[in-house]
């Protein structure tokens, strides 16, 4: 299951089976089972005589609105505007998964996503941990197109060898590239500039100053 952050009142519980543990959790953690979450860490066969198992989990309270400062911030920000615009937060890998979501969730996607792109870069600036945004699969369809663009300006200047600058772009589309180009054999990039929009510079490697 996906983990939730966990805090300093995780607890440990044993029993025969998980719903005999969870019941026991929400007797330890004083939380309906709904409120918390946990994760297996171990299961196992016991012999005494005869076979035993038992089940172990850690479990740990659910994080709040007022505990999350991702959720903190959005439900701030979304209240003042007239707008039906709502979304969910999953946790995975150590990543805050954020989808929006809503009958004005297009909103977030006008002039190529920015407004998308820019709760995105703010909320990984309050956050502890890395947040992506996401909007009706904008995600996977930006990183093909910008994909497929990389590739065909990799291409160029592997036919001319001359070096290409491409437009200005955000970390996120600088990432897509940089990993799409350099699984490319004798073609390079380099981020060129400062602050949160850079250029990127394609060229060959016989290019580069060693």
């Amino acid at each position: 299951m996906e983990k939730e952050e966990k805090n300093s009142t995780e607890q440990e519980f044993k029993g025969k089976n998980l719903e005999d543990v969870i019941i026991q959790a929400e007797h330890g953690l004083k939380l309906d089972r709904s409120k918390f979450s946990y994760e297996i860490v171990a299961e196992k066969t016991r012999l005494f005589g005869m076979k035993s198992k038992e089940i172990v989990i850690r479990a740990f309270p659910k994080k709040g609105p007022e505990d999350d400062p991702v959720a903190q911030f959005l439900d701030e920000i979304l209240s003042l505007f007239p707008l039906d615009i709502k979304y969910k937060i999953k946790r995975k890998n150590e990543v805050v998964h954020l989808i929006f979501e809503g009958t004005d969730k297009h909103l977030l996607l006008r002039k190529d996503g920015a407004l998308l792109m820019a709760f995105q870069h703010i909320l990984n600036k309050i956050s502890t941990q890395k947040v992506q945004a996401d909007c009706e699969f904008y995600r996977k369809r930006k990183e093909k197109q910008i994909q497929e663009y990389a590739q065909h300006m990799a291409d160029h200047v592997h036919e001319t060898g001359r070096e290409e600058i491409l437009d200005m772009m955000n970390p996120y589309e600088r990432r897509i590239v940089h990993i799409a180009i350099n699984q490319i054999p004798g073609i390079t990039t380099e981020s060129i500039g400062e602050g949160f929009l850079k250029r990127i510079k394609i060229s060959t490697s016989k290019n580069q100053v060693t």
